[in-house]
């Protein structure tokens, strides 16, 4: 074992005294700290912190000041502190960077600080926070809202950084770095062992934390998660060195059979035909650890990305009779059985994790949970799971784009740890993700399946688009200005329009059903609805609901301000009747034919979002069954945006006459309706937390004669 700094593990959240509980926090304050400078200490010149080692991030000058600005950041936004201690280093050192494609990152208007500069900076920083600590209220439990969840997010944020820094300077050229004895690397390696395939049975997995769980968690650990996983076969060992040798040998990097679409665009760009941290020198292999280089060690994990580890299954899978690919999360979890299920409550550290052995890998087969090695500790592992937060998931206000960026379907989940992580890292619970290019201390361990080649495992992304998120808020969220519940006043309205009229209750035509609130209302009512709308963007929300999924959205605060959030139907509409709805995207001047007999037709501002509204009435007003109604929910404002001027329905001069909206559907519908029922309703839409818009919508009632 290396003279390595002793890691403090997480604290926990709960406590019998709070003076302890402080010195606690105190501690793994000052331990974070320390090994993060540690780290940097490596380094033994400044210049070295400017470099560009990997053109997709910033320099490590950027990440050696970032987490102290971190703490500033966040204690400014909570209110926590009143001054900046430099705004000038809090504004540059603020925001890290989430590489888009290859080659996006332009670091040259950056005019980063000295590290001199930065050097005080951080001892300003160390001793403000620690003064915190001593000084701050403190209760039992910590609770999210409190100063010392945000020293804790602190520190797990050093403790990221840590892991992430120790990759960038792996990149750098050995001169720039000196050898440190509490930094030695594994100096033993062999021939690896042949890998194997062991059983694993069919289970339920529940994933997620919990919300009175006793640690630290990023917000998208919390929520849950209840996944069926089939039986499978998973490889006994880490994929070593002498494994993946095979692979490159063969000239699997050449052979774009094995790699997806976007392996082979990152191998177009980087020409890439080896992993990232081996070197061929005169025809030998060598392995760039953190501080040396050494011959190719066979028994060590390979290190490589998301999309080198899937074409290695590919090519596994070329002579196998089975689907050989990477583990989703939930698989992953099927293996931890012989890992307690958070490493801080064993006496000895289970793995090549937490800084506890060694400063790089170690050989597969050195650390064994049950049948198989490594489920923590040595290296990362890939999985096939695009990170997702789980249902009832929330982002914690004074970080609300930690995790939030990433549900995009392009950023693949690790799990297990490496022999740098810490803290937060070490936990089962922990999930951290990274686009499917990026370098990490990772590597991977494949599984072989009967059953499908790929998963069938869904992301649900935030939807951004201003104006649907707009009317996801009307009709699903908050009532704002003392108006009530828009969407819940039209469907009770419409009942009592089912009573007054005497008309049946089978079939309903909601047309221009938006994200589908009306619909779920009357669902309990009519026997069928076609809930149709002409964007397939906008009901794609309402058939999530139906399906029992939630759905994401963003509500503008203020400016580039906005707030995450997520519900399902049965918080809202608890009586929906969700088989008797069918979503269907079309043009209410063009039904098919299969859209008939309708007892009611709901027409939901679909004349005034419409190209044609007057076609749009003759044509709805023959699928009406006899002594049907027809009822119209508009504003009455055309734009031309929406509809050619020359179609508006009201809202101009005809033959020098002012025609209104009233008098407008008289002269369309009154040869065949008669008018029952004239309502207004107050809509509000919200542009902001401080800006609304307040429409004044008409619903009138007609009748067939």
């Amino acid at each position: 074992m290396n003279n390595m700094i002793t890691q403090l593990t997480t604290p926990t959240l709960d406590g019998s005294s709070v003076a302890e509980k402080r010195m606690e926090l105190a501690a793994y304050f000052k331990n974070t700290w320390s090994t993060y400078e540690s780290l940097f200490s490596l380094i033994n010149h400044d210049d070295a912190y400017f470099l560009r080692p990997e053109p997709l991030r910033h320099p490590l000058v950027f990440y050696y000041g970032h987490t102290a600005t971190f703490y500033i950041n966040k204690l400014i936004l909570g209110k926590y502190i009143s001054q900046r201690v430099n705004s000038r280093l809090e504004a540059i050192c603020a925001v890290g960077v989430d590489e888009m494609s290859w080659d996006d990152l332009n670091s040259e208007h950056y005019d980063w600080p000295s590290i001199d500069e930065l050097r005080d900076y951080r001892e300003t920083v160390y001793q403000l926070v620690l003064t915190l600590i001593e000084t701050m209220d403190l209760s039992l439990p910590i609770k999210q809202n409190s100063l010392a969840w945000i020293i804790l997010m602190g520190c797990e944020h050093e403790r990221i950084h840590l892991e992430t820094s120790s990759v960038i300077m792996r990149m750098l050229p050995l001169k720039w770095l000196t050898q440190n004895d509490a930094w030695l690397p594994c100096t033993v390696s062999a021939a690896s062992e042949e890998n194997s395939l062991i059983n694993v049975t069919a289970q339920t997995v529940a994933l997620g934390k919990k919300d009175n769980d006793k640690t630290f968690g990023w917000d998208n650990e919390y929520g849950r998660a209840s996944i069926e996983v089939g039986k499978f076969k998973a490889s006994k060992y880490l994929v070593s060195n002498q494994e993946f040798l095979k692979f490159v040998q063969v000239g699997g990097y050449q052979n774009s059979q094995f790699w997806c679409q976007e392996g082979q665009a990152w191998l177009t760009f980087t020409q890439a035909k080896m992993p990232k941290f081996w070197l061929n020198i005169d025809g030998q292999y060598f392995q760039r650890n953190l501080l040396n280089e050494v011959p190719l060690p066979l028994s060590w994990p390979v290190e490589v990305n998301c999309l080198e580890a899937k074409a290695f299954c590919q090519w596994r899978e070329s002579f196998s009779d089975s689907y050989i690919r990477l583990p989703t999360e939930a698989e992953w979890y099927c293996l931890t059985d012989n890992v307690a299920s958070e490493q801080k409550q064993l006496s000895d550290t289970p793995g090549n994790i937490n800084l506890a052995y060694y400063a790089s890998s170690c050989p597969v087969n050195y650390y064994q949970h049950g049948e198989f090695f490594d489920v923590i500790g040595n290296v990362w592992q890939w999985t096939e799971s695009a990170i997702d937060g789980f249902s009832g998931f929330t982002v914690h206000p004074l970080y609300d784009d930690f995790s939030t960026p990433t549900f995009d379907g392009n950023h693949n989940l690790i799990k297990g740890g490496s022999w740098i992580s810490t803290g937060n890292e070490t936990l089962l619970s922990s999930r951290y993700a990274f686009r499917r290019h990026f370098f990490q201390h990772a590597g991977f361990r494949y599984i072989e399946s009967d059953n499908s080649k790929v998963p069938n495992e869904k992301v649900n992304e935030f939807e951004t688009d201003k104006n649907i998120c707009q009317q996801l808020e009307c009709y699903f969220g908050d009532s704002f200005l003392e108006y009530g519940d828009y969407g819940q006043k039209i469907a009770d309205h419409i009942l009592f329009l089912l009573t007054e009229c005497g008309v049946g209750k089978k079939r309903l035509l909601n047309l221009g059903c938006s994200v589908g609130r009306i619909a779920f209302e009357l669902s309990n009512t009519f026997e069928h609805i076609d809930a149709v709308d002409f964007s397939a963007r906008t009901i794609q929300h309402g058939v999530r609901l139906q399906s029992g999924e939630s759905v994401r959205y963003t509500k503008t605060i203020e400016g580039d301000i906005c707030q995450y959030k997520e519900f399902t139907l049965e918080q809202v509409v608890k009586h929906a009747n969700c088989q008797r709805i069918l979503f269907s995207q079309g043009d209410g001047c063009n039904l098919k034919a299969h859209f008939q007999n309708y007892d009611v037709i709901f027409i939901q501002h679909s004349l005034e979002n419409g190209y044609d509204p007057a076609s749009l009435l003759r044509h709805v007003a023959t699928r009406l069954n006899p002594r049907g109604i027809m009822i119209i929910l508009s504003d009455h404002q055309y734009i031309t945006e929406h509809t050619p001027r020359e179609k508006w329905l009201s809202g101009l001069k005809v033959n020098g006459e002012n025609l209104f909206s009233n008098d407008a559907l008289a002269i369309h519908l009154s040869e065949k309706f008669s008018p029952v029922d004239r309502q207004e309703f107050h809509r509000v839409v919200a542009s902001s937390a401080r800006n609304y818009n307040v429409d004044l919508c008409q619903m009138s009632t007609w009748q067939l004669k």
